[in-house]
């Protein structure tokens, strides 16, 4: 047989769906294959090539393995175009080379971040050195809308633009053009008749747009805001007495043109049931009484599943606390429809008791391990115990490290009276920007700022340090805490600080107070909520004379010295049950803390206390006390040192007035504080007019008492000063912010008023 020249060639994908036939067309004779030549690679390695060959040379060549073989390499994604072409017993493979994507760049994306999107086709392998795939640039097309989607811009439009450059490479454009974002126009609620639709329609976070909604954007459809407000929805009616609401459907409508939402919800609400009875049934470890303590559900009052959910859930967590963390708790109803009425069978089957076996810990990426395993109460290989995992959550999540703390329990395989603990964590940044400012016509603009790092190298140690540049109280001050100096949870605290101030009615007077110091604090936790806190410093204070000093300090200055030098000791207590330190909505925080002067030229006693208590009024209003009362006394026939006096006045005491400038006066007319300080705030907290329920945006009114009085003053409320205002509050990316407008309502000649306030990072 004459040597022949047979060539078969794929120049697509989709020609291999035909490859059967293509092979009739162009049968080879089947050979022993002599050699293997490749041609058209530029990029590719021929090893490539040959190991994605089904045979080798010497091996026997037929129509079946050449359609394997470009089946194989159209498969390695690197090639548009493939061809075998048989020589005699040489066989040719042909290629030709995908172009490589040499730059992916976006035009017109405003609500993504470039990199965001970059980092995203990369995941899905479209990026810069990888073979171009129409596949995937379609794909990717496809992926940008669906995120459009989501921002309700469903208008926008994407435009792949490929362009080829030299040595085989394209460059990508994805060109889009965002349009205006759909709006809801309306929401409407079908089948209601027990409650108005304005009500239920005040339930939900998405609406149809307020003056705020640039910032809510609460008029931006989103699938998951709308099952949340359904869930709303749901909840409020079955914690009514609607045994069998239910929504029946929800439509979302969206308009030709691309712009607006109709979003209808039709719902049955069905009758309103009372609950005639309440029994326990079931195993309930002899302990009837203490369980029938523990039930939320109240007979002759409406159904409520949060009740119902409560009571579960208080019994399978105190069947943890005896260690059955494998409790099965159910609340059956048994409707009676005739009178409306139901009653509740709450069954119980405690099953296994079971121990810890091991506590894992994920999700800390920066936090060390032993950060979080401190706080655990549940120990491993100790009988499962439901308060003490409680209890080790709420430590975890009052570190203030993390976003969210959760507890998961798992079985352990083989082991029917094990579990272990999977404790996941989210964290946060734990650093911190604080600054404050306030506005008056001596001081002009008075700035405080401090950066500090709650968690320093994922170790739990705070370090912080704080600058004040008022115009007459300037600060720079370093602090350091380390809340497991011992094993025992005993912390460890250091300051060093250096502080000059003046009196605040500046009239061109040049003396300085400045107190430079050092102390040693520790803290004893007593429960885990009390802490005692005890320690000592050494302080010197020197009064630097100059124009206009007040007489109390030249006063005290010619009897002690100019230059005064203290060792006080200082002992305090804390408690802590707040639900939140930033935005508290509920539960109660008291300190007080004592100074002693034992030692140098300064002999004194001062004590500090005071209380905050959060009231949850309902799911939108807040009611907030804060109330600060100070004291202090000389010893040993001495007066109590001018420079420990208490201020009050402006932010963090009787906002409407001026920082510090309360109380006694000297004869130069400059404010001198003193020994004995009362201040009063009361706070309604609510989320701000057209901000739905977000609650990082809040508004305020406020009502503050407060004053210092003098050493030989009575406290007498006749003196106080009050002040009422409102306000704005705004936990930002710089910590929480507060801005209040205040008016005196109490006021005495010579008060000087500072109406307007604000702070970053404190609390009233």
């Amino acid at each position: 047989m004459k040597k022949q020249f047979k060539r078969f060639r794929v120049r697509t994908v989709s020609a291999l769906v035909a490859l059967a036939f293509v092979a009739n067309a162009w049968a080879v004779e089947p050979f022993t294959v002599r050699d293997i030549r490749v041609e058209g690679l530029q990029r590719v390695e021929p090893g490539t090539v040959f190991a994605s060959l089904p045979f080798r040379i010497g091996d026997q060549y037929n129509d079946e393995k050449g359609s394997a073989a470009i089946r194989a390499l159209f498969g390695l994604g690197l090639f548009k175009d493939v061809r075998l072409e048989v020589s005699g017993d040489v066989l040719v493979v042909i290629v030709e080379e995908r172009p490589t994507v040499a730059d992916v760049d976006f035009v017109g994306t405003k609500e993504f971040d470039k990199d965001a999107l970059k980092k995203a086709l990369r995941e899905i392998g479209l990026t810069e050195g990888r073979p171009y795939d129409q596949s995937l640039a379609d794909r990717a097309e496809q992926e940008l809308k669906r995120q459009y989607i989501n921002k309700s811009l469903y208008g926008a439009e994407v435009v792949t633009t490929v362009t080829p450059i030299e040595r085989n490479r394209v460059n990508l454009t994805f060109t889009v053009t965002e349009g205006e974002p759909a709006r809801i126009k309306e929401i409407r609620i079908v089948g209601n008749k027990a409650f108005s639709e304005s009500t239920l329609k005040g339930l939900f976070d998405l609406d149809t747009g307020g003056f705020l909604s640039w910032y809510t954007k609460s008029d931006r459809y989103s699938r998951a805001k709308l099952n949340a407000d359904l869930e709303a929805l749901r909840s409020y009616y079955l914690s009514r007495g609607y045994l069998e609401f239910r929504i029946d459907s929800t439509q979302v409508a969206l308009s030709p043109n691309k712009q607006d939402i109709t979003i209808t919800v039709n719902v049955t609400e069905g009758e309103r049931y009372v609950v005639s009875s309440v029994k326990l049934e079931g195993n309930y470890l002899g302990r009837d009484d203490e369980f029938k303590s523990l039930v939320k559900i109240k007979p002759g009052e409406p159904y409520n599943a949060d009740q119902v959910a409560e009571t579960t859930k208080a019994f399978t967590d105190h069947f943890g606390n005896f260690g059955y963390a494998f409790a099965n708790v159910e609340a059956r109803p048994e409707i009676d429809r005739a009178n409306n009425r139901v009653a509740f069978v709450v069954v119980a089957d405690p099953s296994r008791r079971a121990y810890v076996r091991r506590v894992n810990v994920s999700g800390n990426n920066r936090t060390r391990d032993e950060v979080i395993r401190r706080e655990f109460r549940q120990f491993e290989a100790s009988w499962y115990d439901a308060d003490k995992i409680k209890l080790s959550r709420d430590r975890i999540d009052r570190l203030g490290f993390f976003k969210d703390v959760n507890i998961d329990t798992s079985d352990v395989p083989g082991a029917p009276d094990q579990v272990d603990l999977n404790v996941t964590v989210v964290e946060k940044p734990t650093g911190s920007l604080q600054l404050g400012a306030g506005f008056s016509s001596a001081e002009k603009l008075a700035l405080s700022f401090s950066i500090k790092q709650e968690n320093a190298f994922g170790s739990g140690n705070y370090l912080g340090v704080e600058v004040n540049t008022s115009k007459y109280n300037r600060t720079i001050a370093f602090n350091s805490v380390d809340p497991y100096f011992t094993r025992d949870g005993i912390s460890r605290t250091i300051d060093i600080y250096h502080r000059t101030s003046r009196p605040y009615e500046d009239q061109g007077g040049n003396y300085e107070l400045a107190t430079t110091g050092a102390g040693l604090r520790f803290g004893v936790p007593f429960s885990e909520l009390d802490t005692v806190y005890f320690g000592g410093s050494v302080e010197r204070t020197q009064i630097k004379p100059g124009t206009n000093i007040p007489a109390a300090y030249l006063a005290y200055a010619d009897r002690f010295g100019f230059t005064s030098t203290a060792f006080p000791l200082s002992v305090g207590w804390s408690r802590d049950s707040r639900d939140s330190a930033i935005a508290p909505t509920a539960g109660r925080y008291q300190r007080v803390a004592g100074e002693v002067g034992v030692g140098g030229d300064a002999r004194y006693t001062r004590a500090n206390y005071q209380f905050q208590q959060y009231v949850p009024l309902n799911k939108q209003f807040t009611l907030a006390f804060n109330g600060e009362a100070g004291w202090g006394k000389g010893m040993g026939g001495r007066p109590f040192p001018v420079f420990k006096n208490f201020y009050s006045g402006g932010l963090g005491s009787v906002r409407g007035f001026d920082q510090g400038t309360l109380g006694p006066k000297d004869v130069t007319g400059s404010s001198i504080g003193g020994p004995k300080k009362l201040t009063l705030n009361g706070e309604v907290i609510t989320p701000f007019p057209g901000a739905g329920n977000d609650r990082t945006l809040r508004l305020f009114g406020f009502v503050d008492v407060g004053n210092v009085f003098g050493e030989n003053e009575k406290i007498r409320f006749g003196d106080m000063r009050a002040s009422v205002g409102l306000g704005l509050s705004w936990i930002s990316p710089i910590g929480p912010l507060r801005l209040a407008a205040a008016q005196p309502i109490r006021k005495f000649a010579g008060d000087r008023i500072q109406r307007l306030q604000f702070q970053i990072g404190t609390s009233f």
